[in-house]
């Protein structure tokens, strides 16, 4: 049925039986990843590499969490893939409309107000 290790096949419903240990030693390196965060943003750094490191740190923090917290890691590695991609694709899409947000805001530059809009 599902290869995953905490998944037996005569019981539908997923055992963890990983210790507790395990989940504190991670909850405790993400809490370290915070703190590093905070070092980082009262260091004095240019915006593109404070940029950079809070994102890696960040990525780090969630990587860790969706592995062990929502179980990822137990799963088969194709729908780890799925997930990954899938949400790079769902992110990627959601920043198309910024470009744009600018125009729909205060209307296209250097052009007349149409008709029975209410500039603000």
């Amino acid at each position: 049925m599902v290869d995953a290790p905490d998944v037996h096949p005569h019981e539908p419903a997923a055992r963890y039986t990983d210790s507790v240990n395990r989940y504190i030693v991670i909850y405790v390196c993400i809490l370290v990843l915070a703190a590093l965060q905070f070092v980082i943003a009262y260091t004095r750094l240019d915006t593109t590499a404070m940029f950079a490191r809070m994102l890696f740190v960040a990525l780090a923090e969630a990587g860790l969490a969706l592995m062990f917290f929502m179980h990822l890691w137990a799963e088969k590695r194709g729908f780890l893939l799925f997930v990954v991609i899938f949400t790079g694709f769902v992110l990627a899409a959601m920043q198309y409309g910024w470009t744009d947000s600018n125009r729909m805001e205060t209307g296209v530059p250097y052009t007349q107000p149409r008709p029975g809009v209410v500039q603000q």
